[in-house]
């Protein structure tokens, strides 16, 4: 979990540095971030089902060993399009690690730590974020931008080598496994999703006729998935799960939270650096209160969610983001960093409460076959918001600035369109909030 959260976050930091390298634009480099999370946006679910049908252990350790390949191939690209094909190879890798090592907690760990586990996954994902721009930035001064990439490979390695002599071996597959894949299933939903991630993408929250195109080519390949799995005897998703209330709660709640924690990420830089009048360093410095507090979280929210139960602890920590988002919504430019930095502060924390307990909600009770696939669809709604996050989101706050270009924006444009933004922002955090609590409702009804 640490490895493939750094793989997205150190990338970032170091673009400027590949501009100058490979004398690209931003938009070319940008790829080098956007191939990586297209590859694991549109494989995850795939790589959960395959852990399923032929070992956990087994293809967690290949696609590490992927991971590191690709790591040493980034490291060592003489141009920027073999990196970026690079990239796109390591996100194959991680999208392996992200499904199956969530997936592995139900056979390491018993059910009533499940929470604590589940916590302990939340902080070492926040710990690689918020290292990667600081390791990276150090990294860059002092190496050059290659060891950005090549500082995955000894990590890597230890992996490697824990996952090998720790985890649990597999069971030998079944007859059943041969033949239980779902290829076209798994082609049509990789080719939706690519679409849609790419339509997301593509434009920065502009919406032409590129972006309408790639929309349409998604519903049309989700329509056609959808009616593929009604039909085939091995299908990769089976549509009746999502009858499970606690499930499809659970999709629906982390692609809304996850929309509005990109929202931070988008308009933190702006308001700190425009509204405020902070310089680079500050400005870092601010924006890494979020992360720290997730990674402080993790595992105190996982004992919360193991000792009050998995339901309130999401409801708990949908109402802390509720007050932080309306704070945001509110704040004076006038009450400087600390009236950004406290509600980010609360918001970050009930993100971390809901994000333990309501992966422990969804993973609990699923069978053994199943915890690959559905772990792979936890972790794609949370991709699905961040990249739904990073456009619409980023295009109110464009629209509430009432400027074409944000980066130009005056203080006062830049203050009124996060209040804007966030204000948004709590309506769809409601909006979870309504569901956490229909879906807890209908479980009460059945028990």
């Amino acid at each position: 979990m640490l490895l493939s959260s750094l793989g997205t976050s150190i990338a970032n930091v170091g673009l400027p540095a590949l501009a100058q390298a490979f004398t690209a634009s931003f938009q070319a480099v940008q790829w080098v971030v956007l191939a990586y999370l297209l590859a694991i946006t549109t494989l995850i679910v795939s790589a959960g089902r395959l852990g399923d049908l032929i070992g956990r252990r087994r293809l967690l350790l290949a696609g590490t060993l992927v991971f590191t390949i690709a790591s040493v191939m980034c490291g060592l690209a003489p141009t920027l399009g073999l990196l970026i094909a690079a990239r796109a190879v390591q996100g194959c890798g991680a999208a392996l690690m992200m499904a199956l090592t969530m997936a592995m907690v139900g056979e390491t760990v018993p059910k009533s730590r499940t929470g604590i586990a589940m916590g302990l996954l939340g902080t070492m994902s926040a710990i690689g974020t918020a290292l990667g721009p600081s390791l990276g930035g150090v990294l860059i001064a002092g190496l050059g931008w290659r060891a950005n990439f090549l500082v995955n490979v000894p990590l890597a390695l230890v992996t490697l080598f824990l996952v090998h002599r720790h985890l649990p071996a597999d069971r030998r597959p079944s007859r059943a496994a041969a033949t239980g894949f779902d290829p076209l299933g798994t082609l049509l939903l990789a080719l939706a999703l690519a679409a849609y991630a790419l339509a997301m993408t593509i434009g920065r929250g502009r919406i032409g006729l590129l972006n309408l195109a790639l929309l349409s080519a998604s519903v049309l390949a989700l329509g056609l998935f959808v009616r593929t799995e009604a039909r085939t005897a091995s299908p990769l998703i089976r549509l009746t799960m999502l009858r499970d209330p606690v499930l499809s709660a659970g999709l629906a709640m982390s692609t809304l939270v996850s929309t509005v924690m990109m929202a931070t990420l988008v308009v933190g830089p702006f308001y700190l650096s425009r509204a405020l009048g902070l310089a680079a360093a500050p400005v870092g410095l601010v924006l890494s209160i979020g992360p720290l507090v997730a990674a402080l979280a993790g595992v105190p929210a996982g004992r919360i969610a193991d000792r009050f139960g998995a339901p309130r602890t999401a409801i708990a920590g949908l109402m802390a983001m509720a007050a932080g988002s309306t704070l945001l919504s509110s704040v004076p430019a006038t009450s400087g960093i600390a009236g950004y930095a406290v509600p980010i502060a609360i918001l970050t924390l009930g993100y971390a409460l809901f994000q333990t307990a309501n992966n422990t909600a969804v993973m609990a009770d699923v069978g053994a076959e199943q915890r690959g696939v559905v772990s792979g669809m936890l972790s794609l709604s949370r991709n699905l918001g961040l990249i739904t996050g990073a456009s619409v989101m980023g295009a109110v706050f464009a629209f509430a600035s009432s400027t074409a270009d944000v980066a130009s924006a005056g203080s006062h444009a830049v203050a009124g369109g996060m209040r804007i933004t966030f204000a948004v922002a709590t309506v769809l955090i409601v909006a979870a909030l309504a569901i956490a609590l229909g879906s807890r409702h209908r479980e009460s009804r059945h028990c």
